[in-house]
């Protein structure tokens, strides 16, 4: 959300500059000051005020400029999966969004699913277990575990995923793919 809305603060600047006089160094500076209107008499004094367009944020084109290293991706987890009972799925794979990278079988869904879930309030509670005295429902989804560590959103993330009752296991499909779909 905070992309869009920087995006459409940039857009909005970059439309604001392509329509006021170009500014060169003997040429007319954009105002920031009314230059008709009722409110024009208000600043007879300071006359046209520059406005200077920010620099593009780095999130937005990748980078932070020439010569200077990319920022570092703000998910990055280790998931360590064991006795799932699907072939290929147990094991340890590291997962990096922005950009997309690591051993995660399925890299660009787990990232797509964490993003969509992080847009949203419920992404708040996407790793915490259900609160204490939650009534969960008796059944049992396997031996099946997982553990999650690392940064998701910039925020710290160690956390236990089971299949234990109905509440992990709504859990444990509320981040599939970043975990094996069991179901």
């Amino acid at each position: 959300m905070l992309r869009r809305l920087a995006l459409a603060a940039v857009v909005s600047l970059a439309a604001l500059a392509t329509t006021a006089p170009a500014a060169t160094a003997t040429g007319p500076v954009p105002s920031a000051v009314p230059t008709a209107g009722p409110l024009s008499s208000a600043f007879p004094a300071l006359g046209p005020l520059p406005v200077p367009l920010p620099p593009l944020p780095s999130f937005l084109h990748g980078g932070s400029g020439v010569g200077q290293e990319k920022p570092a991706a703000r998910t990055r987890l280790t998931v360590t999966v064991e006795r799932s009972g699907v072939a290929g799925a147990d094991g340890t794979f590291e997962l990096t969004c922005g950009p997309t990278g690591g051993t995660h079988p399925e890299r660009q869904g787990a990232c797509d699913r964490l993003a969509e879930v992080g847009a949203t309030r419920a992404g708040q509670d996407l790793f915490q277990p259900a609160p204490q005295g939650t009534m969960c429902t008796m059944i049992y989804g396997g031996d099946a575990s997982a553990r999650i560590v690392g940064t998701w959103e910039g925020r710290a993330v160690d956390t236990t995923v089971t299949r234990g009752d109905g509440c992990e296991i709504a859990r444990w499909n509320n981040l599939v793919p970043v975990l094996p779909d069991l179901r």
